[in-house]
């Protein structure tokens, strides 16, 4: 008996690192777009689908369970899989969460629109560090989405951000820049990981940080910039026996030679950089300045400022990847210091 077209059109690497419903799932696509099977065709059966390409039944209900969530696939108990559609224009329609807007954010949206391509839909909203806001858009949501995409940093009330995440089933879920306890299941994350990258990063300008004998970080406490980084913070200064204080606000700090500045906020930046000009101190040997996060200008003020920054364009290529391929792994962003004569 001569097997249906899509027969024809599935192949399956069983040496490849793709999971395999996933490529089973791409080779349907592919026969959905070569016009080898059409809207309303009824799909092979589950059990055949096992037995023709030897791979598991959970393995192919995967595959058309991940198709039926991007809209290509309906399903009628007792019948079967059937094409829904054939418009493969939109067929994946993403929900991103931002903290707020900001340069990096910028960086972290335009990778991932870029890297979808015209694979995804992406619809962006905003909550400005704000749990209420937060939690009203992620209940008034639309439950159209195939994923969701979420970067919870709060000013306040975060700690029952989990419970809300929570509600949002954890195969759409990647949460980015930061992992919250309390989320469970099995979903996707591109995340950094502050406690450990701050101490690494210091440990690599450690060579220029002998210089100073005090390092202080500017942390507001109204700051929605997680904890962890003040505890890498902490240790750094502790194994290499640096005087250590957190600053919560600039304008009233003292400020005098042999002391090192790690900056998080950019409006504390402009603060510090005014106070330090105002004296006879010289940057990169009297103060020593390190700015959080890269950016354009940082490669020209004061002769250039030194940075530790996560990769923001990496960040958003990750969370495309996870989104394309329909994965669930947590991925640790790159973290890098770039060294210049703040320093």
């Amino acid at each position: 008996m001569k097997q249906p077209p899509i027969f024809e059109c599935i192949f399956i690497d069983y040496y490849s690192s793709t999971p395999k419903y996933l490529q089973l799932a791409n080779s349907i696509i592919n026969c959905i777009s070569d016009g080898k099977i059409s809207k309303n065709d009824i799909l092979p059966s589950i059990n055949e689908l096992s037995y023709n390409f030897e791979i598991s039944r959970d393995t192919a209900e995967k595959a058309y369970k991940y198709l039926k969530k991007i809209g290509l696939l309906g399903s009628v108990p007792g019948k079967g899989y059937y094409v829904k559609s054939t418009d493969l224009s939109h067929k994946l329609k993403v929900f991103l969460l931002f903290n707020k807007l900001s340069y990096h954010k910028k960086i972290i949206y335009d990778s991932i629109v870029e890297s979808l391509g015209e694979m995804a839909a992406v619809d962006l909203y905003i909550y400005n560090n704000d749990f209420s806001l937060f939690k009203k858009l992620l209940q008034n949501k639309n439950d159209d989405y195939t994923h969701y995409v979420i970067i919870p940093h709060f000013l306040e009330g975060g700690e029952k951000a989990h419970e809300i995440i929570n509600t949002i089933p954890k195969e759409k879920l990647i949460l980015l820049d930061k992992i919250i306890p309390g989320v469970d299941g099995s979903f996707a994350a591109v995340y950094e990981n502050f406690e450990n990258d701050i101490y690494h990063a210091l440990e690599l300008a450690l060579e220029q940080l002998s210089k100073y004998h005090t390092i202080k970080i500017i942390f507001p406490e109204n700051s929605y910039y997680p904890d962890e980084i003040l505890k890498g913070y902490f240790n750094f200064c502790h194994q290499y026996a640096f005087n250590c204080k957190v600053v919560h606000n600039i304008e009233i700090e003292q400020i005098a030679k042999g002391e090192a500045y790690i900056n998080l906020m950019e409006s504390d930046l402009v603060t510090l950089i005014e106070r330090i000009i105002s004296t006879d101190l010289k940057v990169g040997s009297d103060v020593g300045v390190i700015s959080y996060n890269e950016t354009p200008l940082k490669k020209i003020i004061l002769n250039g400022l030194t940075t530790i920054s996560s990769d923001f364009q990496a960040m958003g290529e990750k969370t495309a990847h996870l989104i394309l391929n329909g994965l669930t792994e947590h991925i640790e962003t790159p973290f890098y210091l770039t060294l210049r004569a703040s320093l």
